[in-house]
Protein backbone atom coordinates (compact mmCIF):
# COMPACT_ATOMS: atom_id res chain seq x y z
CA UNK A 1 0.00 0.00 0.00
CA UNK A 2 1.50 3.32 -1.10
CA UNK A 3 1.74 6.09 1.46
CA UNK A 4 1.41 9.78 0.60
CA UNK A 5 4.70 11.71 0.86
CA UNK A 6 5.14 13.76 3.99
CA UNK A 7 4.82 17.50 3.34
CA UNK A 8 6.42 19.61 6.06
CA UNK A 9 4.22 22.32 7.41
CA UNK A 10 5.44 25.89 7.51
CA UNK A 11 5.79 27.32 10.96
CA UNK A 12 2.94 29.54 11.99
CA UNK A 13 3.82 33.18 12.41
CA UNK A 14 2.65 34.62 15.63
CA UNK A 15 0.25 37.56 15.32
CA UNK A 16 2.27 39.27 18.00
CA UNK A 17 5.42 38.99 15.84
CA UNK A 18 3.60 40.49 12.88
CA UNK A 19 2.33 43.34 14.99
CA UNK A 20 5.82 43.97 16.39
CA UNK A 21 7.37 44.06 12.90
CA UNK A 22 4.73 46.49 11.66
CA UNK A 23 5.17 48.69 14.68
CA UNK A 24 8.96 48.66 14.24
CA UNK A 25 8.64 49.58 10.58
CA UNK A 26 6.29 52.42 11.40
CA UNK A 27 8.70 53.75 14.00
CA UNK A 28 11.62 53.60 11.58
CA UNK A 29 9.63 55.44 8.91
CA UNK A 30 8.53 58.09 11.38
CA UNK A 31 12.11 58.47 12.54
CA UNK A 32 13.30 58.91 8.95
CA UNK A 33 10.68 61.60 8.32
CA UNK A 34 11.74 63.41 11.46
CA UNK A 35 15.43 63.21 10.61
CA UNK A 36 14.89 64.23 6.97
CA UNK A 37 13.41 67.57 7.98
CA UNK A 38 15.24 68.12 11.28
CA UNK A 39 17.79 70.79 12.09
CA UNK A 40 20.42 68.06 12.34
CA UNK A 41 20.69 68.04 8.53
CA UNK A 42 19.50 71.56 7.71
CA UNK A 43 21.35 73.30 4.86
CA UNK A 44 23.86 75.79 6.24
CA UNK A 45 26.49 76.07 3.51
CA UNK A 46 25.41 76.78 -0.08
CA UNK A 47 27.91 76.87 -2.96
CA UNK A 48 26.65 78.13 -6.34
CA UNK A 49 28.80 77.51 -9.44
CA UNK A 50 28.36 78.01 -13.19
CA UNK A 51 26.81 81.49 -13.09
CA UNK A 52 28.92 84.34 -14.50
CA UNK A 53 26.72 86.45 -16.77
CA UNK A 54 24.38 89.39 -16.30
CA UNK A 55 22.56 89.24 -12.96
CA UNK A 56 24.91 86.63 -11.48
CA UNK A 57 24.70 88.10 -7.99
CA UNK A 58 20.89 88.08 -8.04
CA UNK A 59 20.85 84.45 -9.24
CA UNK A 60 23.16 83.36 -6.42
CA UNK A 61 21.06 85.23 -3.87
CA UNK A 62 17.80 83.66 -5.09
CA UNK A 63 19.25 80.15 -4.94
CA UNK A 64 20.82 80.63 -1.52
CA UNK A 65 17.55 81.97 -0.12
CA UNK A 66 15.56 79.05 -1.51
CA UNK A 67 18.08 76.52 -0.20
CA UNK A 68 17.93 77.82 3.38
CA UNK A 69 14.48 76.24 3.79
CA UNK A 70 15.78 72.78 2.81
CA UNK A 71 17.74 69.97 4.40
CA UNK A 72 20.45 67.89 2.80
CA UNK A 73 18.13 64.86 2.99
CA UNK A 74 15.20 66.67 1.37
CA UNK A 75 16.41 68.89 -1.48
CA UNK A 76 13.57 70.36 -3.56
CA UNK A 77 14.89 70.70 -7.13
CA UNK A 78 11.60 72.20 -8.30
CA UNK A 79 11.81 74.98 -5.72
CA UNK A 80 15.33 75.84 -6.86
CA UNK A 81 14.24 76.02 -10.51
CA UNK A 82 11.27 78.20 -9.57
CA UNK A 83 13.56 80.55 -7.67
CA UNK A 84 15.48 81.42 -10.86
CA UNK A 85 12.67 81.08 -13.41
CA UNK A 86 12.62 84.85 -13.96
CA UNK A 87 16.28 84.93 -15.05
CA UNK A 88 16.44 84.22 -18.82
CA UNK A 89 20.15 83.39 -18.74
CA UNK A 90 19.54 80.41 -16.45
CA UNK A 91 18.87 77.28 -18.47
CA UNK A 92 18.72 74.83 -15.57
CA UNK A 93 20.02 73.96 -12.09
CA UNK A 94 21.24 70.77 -10.43
CA UNK A 95 21.69 70.38 -6.66
CA UNK A 96 24.11 67.98 -4.96
CA UNK A 97 23.79 67.49 -1.19
CA UNK A 98 26.74 66.92 1.11
CA UNK A 99 25.26 65.87 4.49
CA UNK A 100 25.00 66.99 7.12
CA UNK A 101 24.91 70.70 6.13
CA UNK A 102 26.43 71.28 2.67
CA UNK A 103 24.63 71.88 -0.66
CA UNK A 104 26.29 72.54 -4.02
CA UNK A 105 24.15 74.04 -6.81
CA UNK A 106 25.41 73.92 -10.41
CA UNK A 107 23.82 76.44 -12.80
CA UNK A 108 23.57 75.70 -16.54
CA UNK A 109 23.78 79.15 -18.11
CA UNK A 110 22.87 80.30 -21.62
CA UNK A 111 25.45 82.27 -23.62
CA UNK A 112 24.42 85.52 -25.35
CA UNK A 113 25.81 85.30 -28.90
CA UNK A 114 24.21 88.20 -30.77
CA UNK A 115 21.69 91.00 -30.84
CA UNK A 116 18.66 90.92 -33.13
CA UNK A 117 18.26 94.43 -34.56
CA UNK A 118 15.03 95.42 -36.34
CA UNK A 119 15.87 99.12 -36.44
CA UNK A 120 13.29 100.02 -33.80
CA UNK A 121 14.22 97.34 -31.28
CA UNK A 122 17.29 95.41 -30.18
CA UNK A 123 17.05 92.10 -28.32
CA UNK A 124 19.91 89.87 -27.22
CA UNK A 125 19.68 86.22 -28.26
CA UNK A 126 21.22 83.14 -26.63
CA UNK A 127 23.07 80.27 -28.27
CA UNK A 128 19.90 78.13 -28.20
CA UNK A 129 17.68 80.81 -29.78
CA UNK A 130 16.15 82.08 -26.53
CA UNK A 131 15.44 85.82 -26.56
CA UNK A 132 17.14 87.61 -23.65
CA UNK A 133 15.06 90.77 -23.34
CA UNK A 134 16.61 91.98 -20.08
CA UNK A 135 20.23 91.46 -21.11
CA UNK A 136 22.50 94.36 -22.23
CA UNK A 137 23.34 94.16 -25.94
CA UNK A 138 26.54 96.19 -26.01
CA UNK A 139 29.37 94.48 -27.89
CA UNK A 140 27.29 91.64 -29.35
CA UNK A 141 27.30 90.90 -33.12
CA UNK A 142 24.37 92.36 -35.06
CA UNK A 143 21.71 90.14 -36.65
CA UNK A 144 19.66 92.44 -38.89
CA UNK A 145 15.95 91.62 -39.29
CA UNK A 146 12.97 93.51 -40.73
CA UNK A 147 10.37 92.64 -38.10
CA UNK A 148 10.95 92.79 -34.30
CA UNK A 149 10.98 89.29 -32.80
CA UNK A 150 8.05 88.19 -30.66
CA UNK A 151 7.64 85.48 -28.07
CA UNK A 152 10.47 83.94 -26.12
CA UNK A 153 12.46 82.27 -28.94
CA UNK A 154 13.60 83.00 -32.48
CA UNK A 155 10.75 82.01 -34.75
CA UNK A 156 12.08 82.10 -38.34
CA UNK A 157 14.68 79.92 -40.02
CA UNK A 158 16.92 82.62 -41.58
CA UNK A 159 17.42 84.31 -38.21
CA UNK A 160 17.95 80.96 -36.47
CA UNK A 161 20.60 80.09 -39.08
CA UNK A 162 22.53 83.26 -38.15
CA UNK A 163 22.19 82.44 -34.45
CA UNK A 164 23.51 78.92 -35.11
CA UNK A 165 26.48 80.40 -36.97
CA UNK A 166 27.42 82.57 -33.99
CA UNK A 167 26.78 79.77 -31.50
CA UNK A 168 29.21 77.49 -33.38
CA UNK A 169 31.97 80.11 -33.44
CA UNK A 170 34.98 79.79 -31.12
CA UNK A 171 34.68 82.43 -28.40
CA UNK A 172 37.88 84.18 -29.52
CA UNK A 173 36.48 84.66 -33.05
CA UNK A 174 32.89 85.42 -31.99
CA UNK A 175 34.25 88.34 -29.98
CA UNK A 176 35.54 89.83 -33.25
CA UNK A 177 32.33 89.41 -35.26
CA UNK A 178 30.45 92.68 -35.84
CA UNK A 179 27.50 91.31 -37.84
CA UNK A 180 26.26 88.29 -39.78
CA UNK A 181 24.23 88.27 -42.98
CA UNK A 182 22.50 85.80 -45.27
CA UNK A 183 22.86 86.67 -48.94
CA UNK A 184 24.52 85.77 -52.21
CA UNK A 185 27.39 83.95 -50.49
CA UNK A 186 25.12 82.28 -47.96
CA UNK A 187 25.93 82.91 -44.31
CA UNK A 188 28.64 85.54 -43.95
CA UNK A 189 30.36 86.84 -40.82
CA UNK A 190 32.05 90.24 -40.82
CA UNK A 191 35.03 90.61 -38.49
CA UNK A 192 36.32 93.73 -36.81
CA UNK A 193 39.71 94.59 -38.36
CA UNK A 194 39.60 91.40 -40.37
CA UNK A 195 38.15 89.68 -43.43
CA UNK A 196 34.60 88.60 -44.00
CA UNK A 197 34.09 84.85 -43.75
CA UNK A 198 31.75 83.16 -46.23
CA UNK A 199 30.15 79.97 -44.92
CA UNK A 200 27.57 79.12 -47.58
CA UNK A 201 24.86 76.95 -45.97
CA UNK A 202 24.41 76.12 -42.30
CA UNK A 203 25.99 72.66 -42.42
CA UNK A 204 29.28 71.71 -40.72
CA UNK A 205 29.63 75.12 -39.08
CA UNK A 206 32.18 73.95 -36.51
CA UNK A 207 34.45 72.55 -39.24
CA UNK A 208 34.10 75.78 -41.23
CA UNK A 209 35.07 77.95 -38.28
CA UNK A 210 38.13 75.76 -37.68
CA UNK A 211 39.11 76.11 -41.34
CA UNK A 212 38.72 79.90 -41.08
CA UNK A 213 40.97 79.97 -38.01
CA UNK A 214 43.68 78.04 -39.87
CA UNK A 215 43.54 80.40 -42.82
CA UNK A 216 43.70 83.47 -40.59
CA UNK A 217 46.77 82.00 -38.86
CA UNK A 218 48.55 81.65 -42.24
CA UNK A 219 50.94 84.63 -42.71
CA UNK A 220 50.28 84.51 -46.43
CA UNK A 221 46.59 85.25 -45.92
CA UNK A 222 46.90 88.18 -43.52
CA UNK A 223 45.88 90.74 -46.15
CA UNK A 224 42.86 88.77 -47.43
CA UNK A 225 39.57 90.69 -47.61
CA UNK A 226 37.48 87.52 -47.42
CA UNK A 227 37.85 83.83 -46.57
CA UNK A 228 35.67 81.27 -48.32
CA UNK A 229 35.07 78.14 -46.22
CA UNK A 230 32.03 76.79 -48.00
CA UNK A 231 34.08 73.63 -48.50
CA UNK A 232 36.06 73.49 -45.23
CA UNK A 233 38.64 71.02 -46.61
CA UNK A 234 39.54 73.56 -49.34
CA UNK A 235 39.31 77.08 -47.88
CA UNK A 236 40.21 80.06 -50.04
CA UNK A 237 41.63 83.45 -49.03
CA UNK A 238 40.46 86.14 -51.47
CA UNK A 239 41.17 89.76 -52.24
CA UNK A 240 44.95 89.38 -52.37
CA UNK A 241 46.98 91.16 -55.03
CA UNK A 242 49.79 89.40 -56.86
CA UNK A 243 52.28 91.33 -54.72
CA UNK A 244 50.55 90.02 -51.58
CA UNK A 245 50.79 86.42 -52.75
CA UNK A 246 47.54 86.05 -54.65
CA UNK A 247 47.36 83.58 -57.53
CA UNK A 248 46.62 84.70 -61.09
CA UNK A 249 42.90 84.82 -61.88
CA UNK A 250 43.39 82.29 -64.70
CA UNK A 251 44.38 79.68 -62.12
CA UNK A 252 42.01 80.46 -59.28
CA UNK A 253 38.94 80.55 -61.48
CA UNK A 254 39.40 76.89 -62.37
CA UNK A 255 40.65 75.68 -58.98
CA UNK A 256 37.93 77.20 -56.85
CA UNK A 257 36.23 74.87 -54.42
CA UNK A 258 33.18 73.06 -55.76
CA UNK A 259 29.98 74.98 -55.26
CA UNK A 260 31.67 78.44 -55.12
CA UNK A 261 30.61 81.20 -57.49
CA UNK A 262 32.74 84.26 -58.23
CA UNK A 263 30.69 87.43 -58.26
CA UNK A 264 31.15 91.18 -58.39
CA UNK A 265 29.05 94.23 -57.68
CA UNK A 266 26.38 94.51 -54.99
CA UNK A 267 24.42 91.67 -53.45
CA UNK A 268 21.36 92.18 -51.28
CA UNK A 269 20.98 89.77 -48.37
CA UNK A 270 17.73 88.14 -47.39
CA UNK A 271 17.74 90.28 -44.24
CA UNK A 272 17.84 93.51 -46.23
CA UNK A 273 21.57 94.29 -45.92
CA UNK A 274 23.75 95.01 -48.95
CA UNK A 275 27.31 93.80 -49.50
CA UNK A 276 29.43 95.43 -52.22
CA UNK A 277 32.27 93.51 -53.83
CA UNK A 278 34.79 95.06 -56.23
CA UNK A 279 34.14 94.24 -59.87
CA UNK A 280 36.88 92.25 -61.60
CA UNK A 281 37.62 91.27 -65.14
CA UNK A 282 38.92 87.75 -65.44
CA UNK A 283 41.22 86.92 -68.37
CA UNK A 284 40.65 83.71 -70.32
CA UNK A 285 41.36 80.54 -68.36
CA UNK A 286 44.69 79.18 -69.50
CA UNK A 287 45.42 76.45 -66.97
CA UNK A 288 43.48 73.99 -64.87
CA UNK A 289 45.58 72.57 -62.05
CA UNK A 290 44.63 69.27 -60.45
CA UNK A 291 43.91 69.34 -56.72
CA UNK A 292 43.52 66.53 -54.26
CA UNK A 293 41.90 66.48 -50.86
CA UNK A 294 44.36 66.72 -47.94
CA UNK A 295 45.19 63.59 -46.02
CA UNK A 296 43.37 62.97 -42.78
CA UNK A 297 44.81 64.90 -39.84
CA UNK A 298 46.54 67.55 -42.00
CA UNK A 299 45.58 71.20 -42.30
CA UNK A 300 43.56 72.07 -45.42
CA UNK A 301 45.41 73.74 -48.24
CA UNK A 302 44.70 77.47 -48.64
CA UNK A 303 43.83 78.79 -52.09
CA UNK A 304 44.55 82.47 -52.65
CA UNK A 305 42.70 84.55 -55.21
CA UNK A 306 43.24 88.02 -56.61
CA UNK A 307 40.53 90.66 -56.31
Amino acid sequence: MLRAPHVPQLPRISPRLVAALLAGGALLFAGWLWLRDSSLVRVQRVTVTGVHGFGARAVRSALETAAQDMTTLNVDQGALRAAVASFPLVKGVQAHASPPHGLRIVVDERTPVGVIDSGSQQVAVADDGTLLREIPVSGLPLIIVRVPPGGTRVGDRPTQAKVDLLAAAPAVLRARVTRVTLGGHGLTAFLNSGPQIRFGDGRRLHAKWIAAQRVMADPGAQAATYIDVRVPERPAAGGLTLAQGGAPQSLTASSAAPGTVASAGSTTAADGTTTTMPATTAPPITATPTTTAPAAGTAPAVTTTTP
